[in-house]
């Protein structure tokens, strides 16, 4: 549901986004080392090895690390921070981490704690359910416009918002229906990945409409036909949940367009293209995805910029109105050049019509001075 119609706020505060680091314990007192366990000797080699022990859900991680020690906190921060950033399934199922070591200036014993959000079952579920699920709603003919879209329905129409604030992951959100941002960006990462489309999770804040305090927030940005754009499946689902209902405001954005109420700190790659402008390309090409084009331009309420689709008069509303009667619709949406007093005016001549009940939702509509707007009646 569109943020414009509904004016639904949605709480998106959620208790953390990233693992927490436990701190070190230093002990350069005992010296020992094991020829048992695994040696590393740089960053990289410690990265490798903690990166193997996150994908099998190791718990405890030891190894025997060579070389100078002055610097191995440092090396450690710097190899558990790499390890987790190279995977973000990873990074943001980690819960936290702890390491010590004991050794010479020469060679020390590391060992590193881990603990997950989610258990190695409980990924395993999600990757057997997002293959599932992938199978019930791709089909070998789609290209990667097709693929973005069907995915992301199905998770908007499939997971809802927990106002609880207690579910963060993936598995959450398949196992009970309701998770927070972090479970909706990592299961859209998780299903666009194994997908073949290219995206990341993005870690920032977000301001919802009505409030002035922003709040932690995570989404995606999608790879596509070689541009970027931001993806928010969180904020594309309405609180509270409505049943088959799908929103399309934070469907592939630039960054000027998420910057309305997103922001983030992290270096990301830029999202410079409309896509709106992708699309009308696309949909002019013709060929044997034309229907799907043109389809999702109306899904995306990007018709709404063609000038026949401004309403500035009462006779352009009457005709408007007319025709979604004619086809026995209760419901109208349009662009109206005018303000909100204007558009109440215009509102009351279609009384004329001999409909009842009539009831308006209006938004600015985005980069133009005019309002979108969504009116109903009896």
């Amino acid at each position: 549901m569109r943020k414009g119609r509904t004016r639904l706020v949605k709480a998106l505060i959620i208790a953390t986004l990233l693992a927490v680091a436990i701190p070190p314990s230093v002990d350069f007192e005992h010296a020992f080392a094991s020829s048992k366990i695994t040696t590393v000797r740089s960053v990289n080699d410690i990265q490798q090895v903690l990166l193997s022990a996150m994908n099998g859900h190791q718990v405890n991680v030891e190894f025997v690390y060579k070389g100078k020690t002055n610097s191995l906190k440092t090396q450690l921060k710097q190899a558990l921070d790499q390890a987790m950033e190279s995977d973000p399934y990873i990074n943001y199922t980690i819960a936290s981490y702890g390491y010590s070591y004991r050794g010479s200036h020469n060679t020390a014993d590391v060992s590193v704690k881990l603990s997950y959000r989610e258990t190695a079952a409980e990924t395993a579920y999600v990757e057997k359910q997002v293959n599932q699920v992938l199978k019930e709603i791709i089909i070998p003919s789609m290209n990667d416009h097709e693929k973005v879209k069907a995915i992301h329905d199905w998770i908007v129409t499939h997971l809802k918002y927990d106002t609880t604030l207690q579910k963060y992951t993936a598995f959450d959100g398949l196992n009970t229906g309701s998770t927070v941002c972090q479970g909706y960006s990592l299961l859209t990462y998780k299903m666009l990945k194994e997908a073949g489309i290219e995206n990341r999770i993005v870690e920032g804040t977000a301001t919802p409409e009505g409030s002035n305090t922003s709040q932690l927030h995570a989404w995606n940005l999608v790879l596509l036909s070689g541009s970027w754009y931001h993806l928010d499946t969180t904020w594309d689902d309405p609180v509270p949940d409505q049943k088959d209902v799908v929103g399309t405001e934070y469907y592939l954005r630039n960054d000027k367009q998420m910057h309305k109420d997103h922001s983030w700190t992290k270096p990301y790659p830029a999202a410079t293209t409309l896509y709106r402008d992708t699309l009308s390309i696309l949909a002019k090409q013709g060929g044997s995805k034309a229907a799907f084009y043109k389809k999702l331009v109306n899904d995306l309420q990007y018709h709404l910029y063609e000038q026949s689709e401004i309403v500035s008069s009462t006779d352009q509303l009457v005709s408007k109105t007319k025709a979604v009667i004619n086809k026995g619709n209760h419901s109208l949406l349009f662009r109206f050049q005018g303000n909100e007093a204007e558009l109440i005016d215009e509102l009351q001549q279609l009384y004329k019509l001999g409909i009842e009940g009539i009831s308006y939702h209006h938004s600015p509509f985005e980069e133009t001075g005019d309002l979108k707007v969504y009116i109903t009646w009896k």
